[in-house]
């Protein structure tokens, strides 16, 4: 697989650090994979966009699953993900995962997360969507997350593991064999490493999380803005299943002008036997499936979605008042918080709720190792698809996904890199020094390869637009006239900024310094919030073209304009990649088996379908072409 030689418009690296791995991402699943790494004698570096906690890990309000306890089997837990998955899970993959994940729990354990316990000890586990069992274990009650982001901290730190904060990852570096050399990166405002400059390693793990800032209204934070998804498809690494967006059905409603982060009401809060009703207090999951308000999140964010529009009505209500004043206060001490903070109280009244977007199930395509499809390059978390999740993700497996996957993925460059074999027992230590000794010029290698192609930015202002038109075309209702109207508006906002780019270049030579603000002028200028924003366009191009693309609704995909889930032609994956001039260029695979990845061995299935500009949106029932 060699790279597409798209690059984002930066200034050259002014400075480099030498490392045997580099993670991108400071979540549940950098942070473990970081450690893993450390313990097998690698020198490690985590980049991180913000603070070591500030990653959507510590957002997490459920908590994570595993066939813990009495009764509870690894096989009861994958039968309950296969059928959220709706027909295009891995289940090899998700094997691993329900297998692997009650040991990897207790490993975290080990590493000092506590979770909630009975007075003799227990785990205190709870029931969530699609769950048939109480398999979920949590922590503070719903601060699940950012206890187990606590307990990784503060273990990368006493194992003084190398951090790079304040740091957005720019673009994969790669030799001339097309092998992971490293990546570029800009540290933002404070540190040491202040400006562009890279961190060159054989291997490179994308821990980045999820691009849920490409629409409106999300419950992801600021970070999230696709930055891993798109740098591997600029890398000339295959995404998969990227219009399996899950849109969490029960999320503070706020207005409908809301933007943004969303404070979210968690799925634990219907597991411990809250009810979805209506403005009449009309139970509405009642006879829409067998599990009611604890159906897969797909279900009940389509239940709310209909009843919504079959009343007239902006959101819903989750009624929890039967909780008690006690209850609430112990066991949903954040949420009750987050509530009462917009003036809602729900120990006397129903919270209003609607769905929004919360989680990609899909992403860059790895194998069981998190391997990608360009050699060195690895994924694990939000940022990957695995095959675990298929078209809907089942409630509390993500977290137990990034522990898992970011294991197997240290074991697997552990076990393939002579710097991991022991003979380096100092190296982490070493590496985790600070100051001028561990940098170096970055004139000592190249910067970029030969023939990349500067990608024309976007400026921080569209970023509201691109939002926008996410929100409205490609929301939890999409239809073919939607998605095309979406796509029409996105090539418009791309073609702008080719052209805008094109004149300022014919004006200019000179790279514009880097701007850690809003730029000023028509050009976009080199700097975090463009850089942001070209990433989010580059993801919502390639959603769009696959939510077009798949002609049914399934899973987590609704499709208004064609109601029914079609296994004869669907129960097929799409895989994505990027031609050099920025068009997606799609692939249905032959089965709904997940292909390998393998450089040259993956599934070609049928002809590529080349994804052309849109002129105008079709009719509401006009037909595609395949």
């Amino acid at each position: 697989m060699t790279g597409t030689g798209i690059r984002l418009t930066a200034p050259a690296p002014g400075w480099a650090i030498d490392a045997d791995v580099v993670v991108v991402g400071s979540g549940v699943a950098g942070l473990t994979a970081a450690l893993r790494c450390t313990a097998a004698g690698l020198r490690t570096v985590v980049v991180t966009k913000a603070r070591l906690d500030d990653g959507s890990t510590r957002w997490a309000q459920g908590g994570i699953a595993a066939a813990l306890g009495e009764g509870d089997t690894p096989e009861q837990h994958l039968a309950d993900t296969l059928v959220a998955g709706a027909g295009l899970c891995d289940e090899e993959a998700v094997r691993a995962l329900v297998t692997e994940g009650p040991a990897a729990v207790r490993r975290l354990i080990g590493t000092g997360a506590h979770f909630d316990t009975s007075a003799t000890g227990e785990l205190q586990l709870t029931r969530e969507g699609g769950h048939h069992r109480r398999r979920i274990a949590h922590a503070g009650g719903d601060a699940t997350g950012a206890e187990i982001s606590r307990a990784l901290v503060e273990a990368v730190r006493d194992a003084a593991l190398r951090t790079v904060e304040n740091a957005l990852v720019l673009d994969l570096l790669t030799d001339e064999h097309g092998h992971t050399s490293g990546v570029t990166l800009h540290v933002m405002g404070e540190g040491q490493h202040d400006g562009v400059g890279a961190v060159r390693a054989p291997a490179v793990i994308l821990a980045t999380g999820g691009m849920g800032q490409v629409f409106s209204a999300t419950t992801n934070p600021a970070v999230s803005t696709g930055d891993g998804v798109a740098l591997a498809l600029r890398a000339g690494a295959e995404v998969s299943d990227l219009e399996f967006v899950q849109f969490h059905p029960t999320v503070l409603f706020l207005g409908t002008g809301a933007e943004g982060q969303q404070p979210l009401v968690s799925e634990a809060v219907r597991g411990e036997g809250a009810h979805l009703v209506d403005a009449d207090g009309v139970r509405f999951m009642l006879g829409q499936h067998e599990l009611a308000e604890l159906a897969p999140r797909d279900i009940v964010a389509k239940a709310i979605m209909r009843r919504m529009l079959e009343q007239g009505a902006e959101h819903m209500y989750l009624d929890a008042r039967h909780f008690g004043a006690t209850m609430w206060e112990t066991r949903f001490p954040t949420i009750l918080a987050a509530c009462r903070a917009h003036g809602i109280d729900p120990v006397t009244e129903p919270v209003p709720v609607a769905p929004a977007a919360h989680y990609a199930s899909g992403g860059v395509r790895t194998d069981l190792r998190g391997r990608t499809t360009v050699p060195g390059l690895y994924a694990c978390g939000e940022v990957a698809c695995t095959g675990v999740h298929g078209a809907n993700r089942l409630a509390s497996n993500s977290l137990l996904e990034g522990l898992v996957f970011a294991e197997r993925i240290a074991a697997d460059i552990a076990a393939n890199s002579p710097a991991g074999s022991g003979e380096r027992t100092a190296a982490p230590r070493a590496a985790a020094a600070s100051g001028p000794a561990a940098l170096r010029p970055a004139s000592a290698g190249p910067a970029e390869p030969a023939g990349t192609v500067p990608l024309p930015l976007i400026a921080p202002e569209a970023r509201a637009v691109i939002q926008r038109i996410m929100s409205e075309g490609a929301g939890v209702l999409r239809s073919a006239r939607s998605l095309s109207t979406a796509a029409v508006a996105l090539e418009t906002v791309n073609e702008q900024a080719q052209e805008q780019d094109q004149e300022d270049r014919s004006q200019s030579q000179t790279l514009p310094r880097v701007q850690d603000g809003p730029g000023h002028g028509k050009a976009a200028v080199p700097g975090v919030e463009s850089w942001e924003t070209s990433n989010l366009l580059c993801v919502a191009r390639v959603l769009v073209a696959a939510a077009l693309e798949r002609e049914e609704t399934r899973g987590c995909h609704w499709r208004e304009d064609r109601p029914e889930r079609d296994d004869t032609d669907w129960a097929r994956h799409l895989v994505i990649s990027l031609t050099p001039d920025r068009r997606p260029v799609l692939r249905r695979t032959a089965t709904a088996a997940f292909p390998p990845v393998e450089p040259g061995s993956a599934d070609p299935g049928p002809a590529p379908l080349a994804v052309s500009s849109p002129a105008t949106p079709p009719p509401a029932d006009a037909p595609r072409e395949p």
